[in-house]
């Protein structure tokens, strides 16, 4: 089957959530069709980037939007009223073009839109055989953002809310088949038919993510976007209300493009690493994974990792409605400064219990996040 797959950002490399379920579904969806993918990109990706891809592929089209054009459209969409705001900045009439024409030439036999980012740009296909991946619910999302963000933010996040709201519930109309990536998530959607939204995990790569014995360098780690405002909002709260309580222990916070604001929180037991060519280094390096998640959607991929990777993590209640572990058993959970200081000393102290939880996790991992048995459900999908 000809699947022409659609993204708001080129799925390469794996610094954000949305580009790894991307990168996976290309990778392992190739092995039964033939993918003709579709990306939207504030540039053209550098050939090596482009090369990671292309043996999954049978061709790849990426159409570039700048800043300002993306800007300019953020502009006209505080007019229009019609669209969410982030829908906005990754639509381009070139691109649209642009998709006419591949899309023309191609003849897909069924298209993949994946997040509702790229949703302006179905109008122009035919939508018989359609599968959209909401992957989060984003309206929930920016709900919380608009209730615990700064001030200057929670206006434009409320008005955000609404939009994300209807177009949820525009596109849902619009496909055939929907995937999302949690139960919770599912549940988010406003839309009266949510439970017949197909729930398609995340996978992890276990061969790839495997513990490997390595000197500890840090005893508490952070990993994720580091431009991403639950992300960053979880970061100002270990700095502000775990670490100050925990001052013989080291934090260290990694992940992609740091910006001023994380910078600021470096001290003596806080440090800003950024980007790391391999996260697995990371975990390896660090005793446990803490993720204070209070604004979150969707599944944690860095929880998925760390677990595979046998450092046990120490999760909101809130990250841990879209995991389904069990707690005591798998991960711990704590939703307070002093929660996650008792675990955190906890796993420190009682070896018995740490090695209980990293065993126990990794198990729970290969079991429920095998990304060969998630992709196979799309594949059913599309059959029908």
């Amino acid at each position: 089957m000809k699947l022409l797959f659609l993204t708001s950002r080129f799925p390469y490399p794996l610094e954000k959530g949305d580009k790894l379920r991307a990168y996976y579904f290309i990778k392992y969806l190739s092995t039964k069709h033939d993918i003709y993918l579709f990306a939207i990109n504030e540039n053209i990706p550098d050939q090596n980037l482009i090369d990671e891809l292309a043996p999954f592929c049978k061709k790849i089209e990426v159409v570039k939007i700048s800043k300002l054009q993306s800007l300019a459209n953020l502009i006209k969409a505080i007019f229009q009223f019609k669209i969410p705001y982030q829908t906005a900045y990754f639509t381009s009439h070139n691109a649209q073009n642009k998709l006419i024409a591949y899309a023309k030439e191609n003849k897909p036999d069924a298209v993949f839109c994946h997040l509702i980012r790229m949703g302006e740009y179905i109008k122009y296909l035919s939508l018989e055989n359609s599968i959209l991946d909401f992957m989060d619910t984003f309206s929930i999302g920016m709900k919380r953002y608009a209730e615990n963000g700064n001030l200057l933010i929670r206006i434009p996040a409320k008005i955000e809310y609404r939009r994300l709201l209807k177009y949820e519930n525009k596109l849902f109309d619009l496909f055939k088949h929907k995937i999302i990536i949690s139960s919770q998530d599912q549940s988010y959607i406003p839309h009266p038919n949510n439970t017949t939204i197909q729930i398609i995990p995340n996978g992890v790569d276990a061969d790839f993510y495997q513990n490997k014995s390595s000197e500890k360098k840090h005893d508490l780690l952070f990993i994720g976007n580091l431009s991403y405002a639950p992300n960053i909002y979880a970061i100002n709260y270990a700095a502000e209300h775990i670490m100050p309580q925990l001052k013989s222990l080291t934090l260290a916070i990694v992940g992609a493009t740091p910006n001023r604001e994380i910078f600021k929180l470096q001290s003596a037991n806080i440090k800003i690493i950024g980007w790391v060519d391999d996260s697995r280094d990371a975990y390896n390096e660090s005793k446990i994974m803490i993720a204070p998640m209070f604004i979150s959607i969707g599944l944690q991929n860095k929880i998925l990792q760390a677990m595979s990777m046998e450092i046990p993590c120490v999760i909101t209640s809130m990250a841990n409605n879209a995991l389904g572990a069990i707690a005591e058993k798998e991960v711990l959970i704590a939703d307070t400064p002093e929660e996650f200081i008792t675990q955190i000393n906890r796993l420190l102290s009682d070896h018995f219990l740490y090695e209980s939880i990293t065993t126990n996790g990794r198990k729970f991992i290969l079991k429920n996040f095998n990304w060969t048995e998630n992709v196979e459900k799309i594949n059913q999908l599309l059959m029908n």
